[in-house]
């Protein structure tokens, strides 16, 4: 963990290194102000020289400003060191997180993710200042304290040991249990952050159901459990305070006593108790730095475990040696395929999947729920691969192309919408940066989008909010239509993208595609027979399986589930989950005939 933080650094190490310099020499210069002053009350003061007080007072102000510039040059290298590893461990997970394949993404929750580049990025940030600032202030400080003490006396300074050992142990219980909890606090904070997104992504779900009261008593609770947690570590924490307090005036009390009976018996010099009480102070005072310093780094401890598990998580997606950057068609093969989200599931998502599809058909599929329509068609992209057999594109296994090249020419239009907030031009030419704007009018005709563009203000120029939030559902359906459309592929699959269009919508747009874009091969996943069965052929999805592959009319013949759903969708009784949850065990009529 350690080496993968560190190694954030980069182009900041100049200033990590000139931090502790800097502290060193402040510290260097508070130590030698206390001597100085010894001096000018012992030869000074008690002597009536004044020019030896006015000599050696010259020396304390310009060691005083060394230490000064020395303090303030610390400070502004730390912030600048500390910053910069916060600014590259932000810019190195987003980077590494670009990378993930789908199976990499489900591993993290999105609160997670939020969490770690924001809380867990801070908590380092502000232990790495600490850590360059105090972490070598504080040892410093306390062993040249300790040493000038016991030049000064001897017996005098074993007080400062004895106070050093009672606050290490007493330390050691308060980090020792403190950490325990802290370890927990971070999880706790993806629950609430879970609960901040989904409430604010889904606001006016919320609001149309009427669930306030229910969304505050769920944010309540994950905030009651951040708060407990919390208390729970910083109960420990606030016993460091008065252990601290009464070791520091025992101390003092102490020395003051013993110092006070050895100026008496002429053992000891006012000068030299003066001295020693301020090296009490300084020595006592880098110990609660260093209690501060390891609770911050039992703090950030846990939030840099995080960090580096993103940052070392790798894709389970590898481009190979040799890649294929050229993709020669739209046929794509099925062979024998075989896939698990989970390598140790105990039955797989698709099973003995073969099918060969032919460039530039139309090919829809239909199944229901959990049928694994979608898991299906995301093998062709290659966003998960295959854990047994192998899909191929323009004769070509997909795992020997090029990511960028498969999936430039592999267009997929996800069943969740995503627009970003940006004009309408701007999110059609996610597609292609580089389109024109004819080129952008041209893809939202064939996706039916225009209609709509142009009753807009503003046009292709009208702002779309995050998330396309001022934009209907079939709306934002037929944006994605057409960016995907832009991107010129050889694939296009619809993954169940027009269920927010109406049917005649549904109908113009399959109707501009057979007569506009023949060559694209095309692969439609819908719920509704009627946005499939103009379709070249059709695969019905039954629990991970190929149940059945033929054109319509073929279908029609052969497979009881297509024909049943057919006709209670025609009569417009049930849907495709009602009828395949009557009848589990239809015989697999017509199946893989292509």
């Amino acid at each position: 963990m350690l080496k993968t933080l560190f190694a954030q650094v980069k182009e900041y190490r100049r200033a990590s290194l000139a931090t502790p310099l800097c502290m060193i020499g402040e510290v260097i210069c508070e130590m030698i102000i206390p001597m100085l002053m010894a001096s000018i009350v012992d030869k000074g003061v008690n002597a009536g020289d004044m020019g030896h007080i006015c000599r050696v007072g010259a020396v304390m102000i310009v060691i005083a400003a060394m230490g000064l510039l020395c303090g303030l040059l610390g400070g502004v290298f730390a912030a600048k060191a500390s910053t910069g590893v916060a600014k590259n461990l932000r810019k190195s997970m987003f980077e590494n997180i670009q990378t993930f394949s789908f199976a990499n993404i489900d591993k993290f929750s999105i609160a997670g993710l939020v969490t770690r580049m924001t809380t867990d990025v801070t908590n380092v940030q502000n232990a790495y200042q600490m850590l360059l600032r105090m972490a070598f202030r504080a040892p410093t400080t306390l062993i040249v304290a300790m040493v000038m003490a016991f030049v000064i006396n001897r017996r005098l300074a074993t007080i400062y040991l004895i106070a050093v050992a009672f606050l290490a142990v007493a330390l050691g219980y308060i980090i020792v249990h403190a950490t325990r909890y802290f370890r927990q606090v971070f999880e706790k904070y993806d629950e609430v952050n879970a609960s901040v997104q989904e409430n604010v992504s889904g606001i006016r779900v919320v609001k149309a159901f009427v669930r306030e009261d229910y969304e505050n008593d769920r944010f309540s609770r994950a905030a009651g459990n951040l708060y407990d947690m919390f208390i729970r570590a910083e109960k420990y924490l606030t016993l460091n305070a008065p252990v601290m307090q009464i070791t520091v005036y025992t101390c003092i009390l102490l020395i003051s006593w013993l110092g006070a009976r050895m100026i008496v018996s002429d053992a000891l010099t006012t000068g030299e108790l003066m001295s020693l009480l301020t090296y009490c102070m300084n020595i006592l005072m880098s110990l609660m730095m260093l209690s501060m310093i390891f609770v911050m780094l039992t703090m950030s401890a846990a939030s840099g475990k995080r960090i580096a598990e993103v940052l070392e998580e790798k894709s389970t997606l590898s481009e190979p040696e040799n890649p294929v950057y050229q993709v020669p068609d739209g046929r794509v093969v099925f062979d024998h395929v075989r896939f698990s989200y989970n390598e140790n599931a105990e039955k797989p998502v698709l099973e003995d999947i073969c099918l060969s599809i032919r460039s530039g058909e139309t090919i829809g599929i239909i199944g229901g729920t959990g049928s694994s329509k979608s898991s299906l068609v995301s093998l062709i992209s290659r966003l998960y691969d295959v854990t047994g057999g192998s899909v191929s594109v323009g004769g070509i296994d997909v795992r020997n192309y090029d990511m960028d090249t498969l999936r430039n020419q592999v267009s997929v239009v996800l069943q969740k919408n995503v627009l970003f907030s940006g004009t309408v031009l701007e999110n059609l030419r996610w597609g292609d940066p580089d389109a024109t704007l004819e080129e952008c009018q041209k893809a939202c005709r064939l996706a039916c989008a225009d209609e709509f563009i142009s009753r807009l203000e503003n046009g292709y120029d009208t702002y779309i909010e995050q998330g396309g939030a001022n934009l209907s559902g079939g709306q934002r359906q037929r944006l994605c239509i057409a960016r995907a459309l832009l991107k010129h592929p050889k694939i296009l699959i619809l993954d169940d993208s027009t269920s927010a269009v109406d049917t005649a919508t549904d109908a113009r747009i399959r109707r501009a595609f057979a007569e506009e874009i023949p060559e694209i091969t095309i692969i439609i996943i819908a719920q509704r027979i009627s946005s499939v069965e103009h379709a070249d052929r059709i695969i019905v999805m039954e629990d991970g399986r190929v149940n059945g592959f033929d054109t319509h009319e073929r279908l029609l013949e052969t497979n009881e589930i297509y024909r049943d759903v057919y006709e209670s969708q025609m009569s417009g009784a049930r849907d495709f989950d009602a009828v395949t949850a009557e009848a589990p065990d239809k015989t697999e009529g017509g199946k893989d005939n292509g």
